[in-house]
Parts: C-alpha cells; structure tokens; sequence
C-alpha cells in the first residue's frame, strides 16, 4: 500500500479527473440521476424530507448523511432558515446546518426553492414588481412580451459581455434593480458584473450605492462563470458536493489520513476563526497532527489551544493554494510516521521474507524529497 502523502497526491493531482471516477460508479450515476430527476419537483419542506432517497442524498452531499434519520431535528434546521440570528440553525455549533438551511432554503424560496435562480425567476419577480408599482397591469401585451423574450434568452447569455449586448435584456434586469432614469456606462456595468461580491474590494462592493451589488448578486459570472444565468443552488452545487463526499469517504477506506486531508483542503479555505478548528473534530485532528500537538491536547482550555495554534498558523494562508498545499504535505507526512500504511511484519513472518529494510522506507524517502522541493 502507498503511503500517505502520495495517496493524497495521486487524487489531488487531477482532482477533476478523481471526481470523474467518483461519478463514473454506478450507484452515484443512479443516486444522482433520481435526484436531478425528483428536487425541482419539491414544493415544501414536507415533501422534502418525506422523500427518503432524495433527502439522503441532500445530506450526505452536505457532510451530514449520519443525521439523516433525525429528520424531525432537520425540518426544525430548514423551518426557521438562516436569516434570523437566533435562529435553530444559527445556534448550532457546526455549521454544516447553516449550509444545508441556506442551500434548501424553503423560508426565503417557498414553493420555488428548488426551481430558483437569481437571474431568471428572481430577475422576472422583481421587474414585475417594479411594473406594477409604477402602474402597470400584470396582464400588460407589452410587460408579458418584455418577460416572455427575457425568458426565452437569458438562459443563453454566458458572460457579462452576452448581457450587455442585448439592450431588451439589460433593460429588464437594469429596471428589475432598481435603475430606472440613469444612464449607466457599459464599461462601468461590465466591470461591476465581472468583478461580482465575494471580493469585499469587487467593483460593487467599493460602490455606496447597493444596486450594483444586487445586480453583481443576481448576475454572478464572478462567482458561477457560465452557469451564472441557469445556476439553481439546489442542483449543480449538490451534485458537486455529493461527488466530492463521495470522494473523501471512499479515499477514507483506504487511509484515515487522505480523507482527512482532502476535507481539510476542502473547509480550509473557509476558515475564518481559530475556533472554528477546534469546533471540527477532523479539522483540529488535522492541525494537531501538522504542528505535532499531542492528541491530550484537545482536552487542554479552548482559549489556549486557540493561542498555541495561532502562534503556528496564519489563517489567510490557507487561501493561498501552494501555502495549503504545502500545509497537507507536512499532515500526509506526520501522519504516515505515526500511522503506518505497511504494518510491520510480524516476526514469523520475517524468517520466511526478504532482509528487513532499516531506518526509512523508500516510500518515505520519495516524501521527505518531496518536501524539502
């Protein structure tokens, strides 16, 4: 058996491809087939968690398939949503609840929590909005024409540029946001949409008027590149997320270690407190083993844990690609020194084997090289 650290590499080296094996097996292609299939038809919660087979898949996709059976703490989660700050899921400690509530998300969406999608069904709702607070009928020949078009081609349009080039288009989704007499530079509007929210320096973010913010919102090609016009938070990002799940656990029966890995590069890029380490078992698991804490550690005061793994860690950089990657090689690398992938031999069997290699592996050896690269 390879060792830890190459284990890890052979899956991250073309992660892509690795995903594509994942979703290659013949039970992931029906799981998520059925999924697909059956979520745009859930209208509420009820039908939501009544339908085992979908709901199962929702929540492994989500890190959280052991609490599947606990449906009645789950309609609790997606009852109260997100927005309120004292909220069921809000209070919870592990935030994967926060996720699935905002993925699912039946308090804001309603019936059309499933279906939604900022730039079609969220776009359309707020221009109607709009024409009918300047008093127009909902049953206007022209506004079902407008709305008809918008429809018809939004799910084309592949980039900010795609949008801007169709004046009827832009027209609805400017008049949606609130811009109604002003005359936007395009320039202006290309680089608001291109530069999206999640950067708190974007375009829309420096800009004090928050329209361009909610257009940058609901036109995320920043975010969702070419899928930002039929993106439905509910569909593509599960499905993503049930291969990557599917990934770490089948990763995880071959070696603790890699699955381990593979979540921490996965939820490191998010972490925004030191707290947040120890609130995840595997999260601290990781960051013990890469600074070489002793496991009693984790039985020590929270608040100095937090000031030993601080004086060690930058959190910023596990934003960094080659920082984080450079983080999970000493974790593979720890890791395999105190758990083994080639046990020992057990001395009967030694007199009937090849000499015994002393001192480091040759498996070991290609890691410390690697390291030190």
């Amino acid at each position: 058996m390879i060792n830890t650290f190459l284990s890890f590499n052979l899956i991250n080296r073309d992660l892509s491809r690795s995903l594509e094996r994942v979703q290659s097996q013949p039970m992931v292609q029906r799981e998520t087939e059925y999924y697909l299939a059956n979520i745009g038809n859930v209208t509420s919660i009820e039908e939501f968690v009544a339908d085992d087979r979908l709901f199962r898949y929702a929540m492994k996709a989500h890190g959280l398939e052991d609490m599947a059976y606990a449906k009645a703490f789950m309609v609790k989660v997606l009852e109260e949503g997100i927005s309120d700050p004292e909220s069921f899921a809000n209070k919870l400690t592990d935030k994967r609840y926060v996720e699935f509530a905002r993925t699912y998300n039946f308090v804001a969406g309603g019936a059309s929590t499933t279906t939604y999608n900022p730039a079609q069904k969220g776009t359309i709702d707020k221009y109607i909005t709009f024409a009918i607070r300047n008093g127009t009928s909902p049953n206007d020949e022209q506004l079902l024409a407008d709305i008809n078009h918008y429809l018809a081609k939004i799910p084309q349009v592949k980039s900010a540029d795609d949008l801007l080039a169709d004046n009827r288009l832009l027209t609805v989704a400017m008049l949606a946001h609130g811009f109604t007499d002003e005359v936007i530079d395009k320039q202006v509007l290309k680089q608001v949409l291109e530069g999206g929210i999640d950067d708190p320096e974007s375009p829309a973010n420096r800009m004090e008027d928050k329209r361009f913010a909610a257009l940058a919102e609901s036109f995320n090609f920043a975010r969702y590149g070419e899928d930002a016009t039929t993106y439905n938070v509910t569909q593509a990002p599960t499905i993503d997320k049930y291969l990557r799940q599917t990934l770490e656990e089948d990763a995880g029966e071959q070696n603790e270690g890699v699955r381990l890995a593979l979540y921490f590069q996965r939820k490191g890029p998010e972490l925004r407190s030191y707290y947040e380490i120890l609130a995840d078992k595997a999260l601290s698991r990781v960051v013990r083993t890469a600074l070489g804490f002793p496991e009693a550690l984790a039985q020590a005061d929270i608040d100095k844990q937090v000031e030993m793994i601080k004086d060690r860690i930058d959190l910023t950089d596990f934003q960094d690609p080659e920082k984080l990657q450079a983080f999970l090689t000493r974790f593979t690398t720890l890791w395999e020194l105190e758990n083994p992938s080639n046990p020992q031999q057990t001395s009967i069997a030694a007199l009937f084997s090849q000499p015994t290699e002393y001192g480091i592996s040759t498996d070991m050896l290609f890691t410390i090289a690697q390291l030190k690269r």
